[in-house]
């Protein structure tokens, strides 16, 4: 069995004592990419982002749009990546605002994270369903339901799970490179032919542009959700190698890769449409036209077969990432005694926490046939609504982490302290994060389309409210009554997940 006593986790709880830990050098540099570029799934992002703003949000200026994300992402990353050289914890945004802001704030995000990344899986359960049932009867003329296909994919990524994530990460690596190549292939088509009806415009790319059209603050919410689990990768970084070097490198090169990668894919994708092309066809009743055109003029009809079925197996990286996600949350909770104390088991073979997985599994099937049950669309309401809750749930965390960077390196390791890394980039990033919210909130009703009049569109500010509020209870609680639990919330102590000295290295320059 795989464990690591703590230190003072133990203190007023009768003395240390042991917890379970995750298999540490299970994955390298480019797992820990792929993890966290498969949670951000281009194609998926691609294909049901960009119709929107180009159709309803920014118009063509949405390449624009990727570009202001980009950078205030980037800015953001940069506070993120200096707490994650101090602190490897596979709880990422639970232990970083637990150091940051304290631990009530601390236990507030986890339990917010937590609902994230829980309602994340099941929502893109609900898109590769949606794919897969349309995909298969217009490809092979095979009739079956969307539960069907959703069960499907439960089933395969609860396998995969219940071992390291070794195994996950290659599953990822293949899938997520198809899906790339494909988007890559079309764009560089369309670059290299010269362009469609109006040749390669260099307005799209206008930072202007990037505030203009319909709604941009549509276009620009659309763009930032477009990276929505980037930040994944400080989960692994008790299973990485070197989690110091690794788990910066990896937050960077995913949020500038993928951030480059859609500037050129929606910039192109515009192209090769025309201009009042790509509007007319991201309006239509068929918006995947914006990327089947292009493919289908630039390469060939098979090409957009491929694309079809790349759909379904990008949605379903996506939704096995999100799924390493919440376990990993639920582990780091459940180790610390709160949830359920068996969630922070790992497997005495494979070091996974598949408890955890487990648990994870069963709420995602819970909430699939909640909506299968109720007669309701895969694609209209389990994916969107549960996306939009989610996604509300994550940039409040986010946003709190940016201040929490601040709130860190101001009392701790004066050595550290920067006027930019530690300080104006997390504030910056904070206020960019905090403005996406404030957007989220002014375009849920449009982000929601014909699912805004459930029931559980209303909810979704207050479920995001209860769930933040009564972490808030539970760290007031635990401090007022259970001095030596409280102790414990955001800080178990391990080898791989205390606070540790990062080794400086010639090459870094962040």
């Amino acid at each position: 069995m795989t464990t690591a006593s703590t230190g003072t986790a133990g203190q007023g709880t009768g003395g240390p004592r042991e917890v379970h830990r995750l298999k540490a050098n299970s994955v390298g540099l480019t797992g820990v990419v792929f993890m966290a570029v498969a949670t951000a799934a281009p194609i998926t992002a691609m294909t049901g982002n960009l119709p929107i703003a180009v159709g309803f949000g920014n118009g063509t200026g949405a390449p624009a749009g990727y570009l202001f994300a980009t950078v205030v992402l980037t800015v953001f990353s940069v506070g993120y990546v200096a707490m994650a050289r101090r602190i490897t914890t596979a709880g990422a945004f639970y232990g970083f605002i637990s150091h940051g802001l304290g631990r009530v704030a601390g236990m507030a995000s986890g339990l917010l994270a937590v609902l994230a990344y829980v309602v994340f899986e099941a929502s893109i359960v609900g898109v590769f369903a949606f794919f897969a049932e349309t995909t298969v009867e217009d490809q092979l003329g095979v009739e079956l339901p969307w539960p069907v296909y959703a069960a499907v994919m439960l089933l395969i990524t609860a396998v995969l799970s219940h071992f390291d994530i070794h195994l996950t990460a290659r599953a990822l690596g293949v899938m997520l490179v198809a899906e790339i190549a494909v988007l890559f292939a079309v764009a560089t088509a369309v670059a290299v032919s010269g362009g469609g009806p109006d040749g390669i415009p260099t307005a799209p790319v206008n930072p202007a542009n990037a505030f203009t059209g319909t709604s941009a603050g549509l276009g620009l919410f659309f763009a930032f959700w477009s990276w929505v689990g980037f930040e994944s990768t400080a989960m692994y970084g008790e299973e990485s190698r070197d989690p110091k070097r690794v788990i910066p490198r990896a937050t960077l090169l995913s949020v500038t890769g993928v951030g480059l990668f859609y500037i050129y894919v929606s910039w192109m994708t515009i192209a090769g449409n025309g201009g009042a092309g790509a509007v007319r066809a991201s309006t239509s009743a068929t918006p995947l036209d914006l990327f089947f055109h292009p493919t289908r003029e630039f390469i060939g009809g098979w090409a957009v077969d491929a694309f079809q079925w790349l759909l379904l197996t990008g949605s379903f990286a996506c939704g096995m990432a999100f799924h390493q996600c919440a376990a990993r949350y639920l582990y780091a909770i459940g180790r610390e005694g709160f949830l359920h104390p068996a969630l922070g088991r790992t497997h005495p073979r494979h070091g996974s926490p598949y408890l955890a997985s487990l648990a994870q599994t069963g709420t995602a099937v819970a909430l699939v046939a909640a909506f299968g049950l109720a007669g309701k669309d895969p694609y209209i309401h389990l994916y969107t609504l549960l996306a939009i809750l989610g996604t509300m749930a994550i940039l409040i965390v986010q946003t709190l982490c940016s201040f929490a960077v601040i709130g860190y390196f101001r009392r701790n390791h004066p050595e550290d302290r920067h006027w930019f890394r530690t300080f104006t980039a997390p504030l910056l990033g904070g206020a960019g994060m905090a403005a996406v919210v404030v957007l989220l909130v002014l375009n849920m009703d449009t982000a929601a389309g014909s699912a805004s009049g459930s029931l559980l569109f209303r909810l979704i500010p207050w479920i995001v409210g209860a769930v933040f509020c009564g972490g808030l209870g539970l760290a007031l609680f635990l401090r007022a009554r259970r001095p030596g639990r409280y102790e414990v919330i955001g800080r178990i102590v391990l080898e791989d997940a205390a606070e540790r000295e990062p080794e400086p290295s010639p090459t870094d320059t962040v």
